[in-house]
């Protein structure tokens, strides 16, 4: 069941896709209107999930679920990467590689394969200053005060000197 994603609690589970690329304005209507359709059909053991998404930056998908109602089943979790699958296939976008860094550049959001980012910090071209995007956090009160940090605040900064 999709519900307005600031309703969900703070201990909701996320899943943050980001995109090596940006979206048009135009695939974010539809992506969203298949997101939409996705997270209300969405269900475990046939159980409806409390869920919703956001799509921030017109890069990143953050879906997130409210575990207290009903939580994510393997096969359920296995139903939502199809469906970030078939946007991948449908839009020609890499949402699933986790070896992958974006980070600000002032109003940009840059992003950079991780062994690309580990140079650029060794040249100093970013620093433990530069906000980054730490996709590795687990519910919605980390993802609200610690997705969008410095890097020193983020496992980036073993990259950082």
């Amino acid at each position: 069941m999709l519900v307005p994603f600031k309703s969900l609690p703070d201990s909701s589970r996320v899943w943050i896709y980001q995109a090596n690329r940006s979206f048009t304005s135009d695939e974010i209507e539809e992506i969203s209107q298949k997101l939409d359709l996705f997270i209300e059909k969405w269900t475990a053991h046939g159980t409806n999930l409390k869920a919703s998404y956001e799509i921030k930056y017109n890069r990143f998908i953050t879906i997130a679920l409210d575990q207290e109602i009903a939580a994510a089943s393997g096969c359920s979790i296995d139903a939502s990467v199809r469906f970030i699958q078939q946007l991948e296939k449908e839009y020609d976008v890499d949402l699933l590689d986790k070896m992958n860094v974006s980070y600000k550049q002032g109003d940009f959001i840059a992003y950079k394969n991780l062994s690309d980012f580990r140079k650029m910090a060794k040249q100093k071209a970013v620093s433990s200053k530069t906000i980054v995007f730490n996709n590795l956090v687990n519910n919605k009160a980390e993802y609200l005060s610690d997705w969008e940090v410095p890097a020193s605040e983020s496992w980036h900064k073993r990259f950082m000197n």
